[in-house]
């Protein structure tokens, strides 16, 4: 393996670390989770004798900017959208989520879609990019939501936990939504989707 190659490989298992360490709740994985973000800045910090102590690889401590998260509008052949139902707060929003380290847009987006909804799906274009602030959208730091035009590719498979159920939707007549996103984002991004239009702010 390149050196290259090592280092990148040893941040993305620091990086899934971090996710873990953040967002479970299980004491054995969270145990294990703390094992793996301690060896692997070890490993990190001797990485062919360069010093990176601290580790400032994911520390704010350079010009600070929004998250990117992405999200994927996918429509059937009646026109309605596919939506997924969090497991969080048992509300329905668009597959998606953050991106993870060394991922392009679109794999974050079809990887998302793969996790959420059990579906395979090719990007077919960039519908836009939402502002989302705090105090304007349900989020607690700024971020940048990247929203992508997909086709379902065959039946759908078996999801992971963070979704109870999968389903495909009117987008006149949309089910409970989750707080991750509002009604009126979701609507503007459903329409300029279905219109061919570009969102972006």
């Amino acid at each position: 393996m390149e050196s290259k190659n090592y280092y990148d490989f040893l941040l993305k298992i620091n990086s899934i670390a971090r996710i873990g360490l953040t967002f479970s709740t299980d004491p054995y994985a969270l145990t294990n989770y703390q094992t793996i973000l301690d060896e692997s800045n070890r490993m990190i910090e001797n990485f062919e004798h360069i010093n990176l102590t601290p580790n400032t690889i994911f520390e704010r401590r350079i010009y600070p900017t929004p998250n990117i998260s992405v999200r994927t509008i996918c429509l059937n052949e009646q026109g309605k959208v596919l939506m997924v139902q969090e497991a969080k707060d048992q509300g329905y929003s668009l597959p998606g989520g953050w991106c993870d380290l060394y991922d392009s847009p679109s794999e974050a987006a079809r990887n998302e879609c793969r996790q959420e909804a059990g579906a395979d799906v090719i990007i077919e274009r960039l519908v836009g990019v939402i502002n989302r602030t705090p105090f304007v959208s349900p989020v607690s730091i700024p971020e940048y939501t990247l929203v992508f035009k997909g086709k379902v590719q065959g039946p759908l498979h078996e999801h992971e936990y963070e979704t109870l159920n999968v389903d495909y939707f009117d987008p006149y007549a949309l089910p409970p939504l989750s707080r991750k996103m509002t009604e009126k984002e979701i609507k503007r991004i459903i329409f300029a989707s279905i219109n061919g239009e570009s969102v972006f702010d």
